[in-house]
This record gives structure tokens, C-alpha cells and sequence, in this order.
């Protein structure tokens, strides 16, 4: 039996997404994130030593990294289902997509919830005006634009076909969701907009939201 170790608010709905979507069943241990810092529970060090969600076992099997997951599932359990075949052009697309949502998607998207966070912060009174100068200028020349350029490029994408990889859906998709709902759409990028309509009415996302809890995206 495949057991989900999820945190709360984490890339781990994603997991629970993608069983869901290969019908499989599984279960779920549930971590909840300290409040104050937002970081995992060390319980979670006992499973994989860096202590991060998500991570799944299956048997003897302990397995971290969305990417890497997700492609386990499929292969694994998928029977020809949610990725291209081998040797095509389809695949390597899957491929890049799989690891271009952690790769280059979410590092920006991190700094921007770093520095937010940073000007949130409660600090003595001297050095607080200083340190919201510095987070405010590293994200208007670098972290926003950055971001910009990756969701324009994404846009584009999306207006050639109807998913990231053709007109078929594919585990790319799961993976590609979390920085796009993390990035915060908004009516500027009507391909994103719909895109994260089409994938939220879906019934394995659905079924997914009912056994993970409450969702609430970084922001």
C-alpha cells in the first residue's frame, strides 16, 4: 500500500492529485505545519532525512521529490496512461515539463514568499525601513521580472496547445500546477486563468482537495 506522508498546504496535493487521477488506492499520514514559521514538523525527519514533504512509501520504497513521484506513479502504475510514449518528441516534452516546474518555475516564485515575508517580519525599529528597501528593490528589478518572463513564456505555451505537453493531459500537468497556483493568476493570462479552471473542475482534483483538507496556496 502506497502511503502519502502530506503536509498541510504543500506540493503533496499534487501526490494525492496524481494517485487519484491513476485510481489507486493509498494512504495518508497528515502533518501540520508550525504556524509561526511555517516549516514541516520534524516527525517528518523520521521518514526522509531532510524532513520535507511530500514523500510517499510503497513496500520497502521511500521515495521524496514531486518530480520524481510522480514519474515513479506513472511508470510504475500508470499502464500507458498520463505520458507520452518513449522515443518521442511528445516525451521529451513531458520530460522538460516534469522538471521545468521545480527546476526554473519556483525558485522566483520562493524569493518573492522569502522577501514578502522579510518585510512581515517584526524588527527593531532601526533596521526595519532598511531591510524593506532592500526586499523591495531585489524584488522590482529582479524577483518580478523574473516571474514575469517565466508566466508570459508559460502563456505562450498554452496558446499552442490545449495542455503543457499536447492536447492530451499528462502527469506534467499535476506537476506544473503548483507554481502556476502559486504565482497568483489573474485575468492578464486568460490561457493560465482557464487552464487552472479546466484542471480544478477535474474529479481526481476534486477527490484529491476531500482527502487532503484545506488548501490554502503560499502567497
Amino acid at each position: 500500500m502506497i502511503t502519502v506522508h502530506h503536509l498541510n498546504n504543500s506540493r503533496s496535493q499534487r501526490i494525492l492529485w496524481m494517485l487519484e487521477e491513476l485510481g489507486l488506492e493509498y494512504d495518508i499520514k497528515y502533518y501540520e505545519r508550525d504556524p509561526k514559521t511555517m516549516l514541516a514538523p520534524a516527525s517528518l525527519r523520521q521518514v526522509h532525512p531532510l524532513g520535507k514533504s511530500p514523500v510517499i512509501t510503497d513496500g520497502e520504497l521511500t521515495l521524496a521529490e514531486s518530480g520524481a513521484i510522480i514519474g515513479y506513479l506513472v511508470d510504475k502504475y500508470g499502464r500507458g496512461r498520463f505520458a507520452p510514449s518513449p522515443d518521442t518528441p511528445e516525451r521529451l516534452r513531458y520530460t522538460y515539463w516534469l522538471h521545468y516546474a521545480e527546476g526554473s518555475a519556483m525558485p522566483p516564485l520562493l524569493l518573492r514568499l522569502v522577501f514578502d515575508r522579510i518585510e512581515q517580519e517584526p524588527l527593531p525599529f532601526l533596521i526595519k525601513p532598511i531591510a524593506k528597501l532592500i526586499s523591495s528593490r531585489t524584488k522590482s528589478s529582479f524577483i518580478t521580472p523574473q516571474i514575469a518572463q517565466h508566466f508570459d513564456y508559460l502563456e505562450a505555451e498554452l496558446g499552442k496547445n490545449l495542455w503543457f505537453v499536447g492536447d492530451e493531459f499528462t502527469a506534467a500537468d499535476v506537476q506544473m500546477s503548483f507554481p502556476i497556483e502559486m504565482a497568483g493568476i489573474d485575468a492578464s493570462r486568460p490561457k493560465l486563468t482557464a487552464y487552472l479552471q479546466t484542471i480544478h473542475a477535474r474529479p481526481a482534483y476534486q477527490q484529491a482537495l476531500a482527502r487532503g483538507g484545506k488548501y490554502e496556496i503560499p502567497s
